[in-house]
């Protein structure tokens, strides 16, 4: 397995930083997070990675959460 050294993070680093590590996975598509120097964890876009196959209902369900989550406030508002 090949890693580029740029998505590598320690596991205290992810622990510590996960937004910055969010970023770095938006910008590379992955990160691997490594913990006793070996790589443990991969961290990845679900949007934008081949390797995960959803259903077109899962990916439904992935959006609709996502749009809930963004825009939580404005639905109750909606709903009262």
């Amino acid at each position: 397995m090949n890693i580029n050294t740029n998505q590598i993070v320690s596991i205290s680093e992810a622990n510590q930083n996960f937004s910055k590590v969010a970023r770095m996975v938006e910008k590379t598509g992955e990160v691997y997070i490594f913990k006793n120097n070996k790589a443990k964890y991969k961290l990845v876009d679900l949007e934008n990675d081949n390797s995960i196959e959803m259903t077109d209902d899962e990916k439904i369900d992935f959006v609709a959460a996502r749009i809930l989550k963004k825009y939580r406030r404005a639905f109750e508002e909606l709903a009262k």
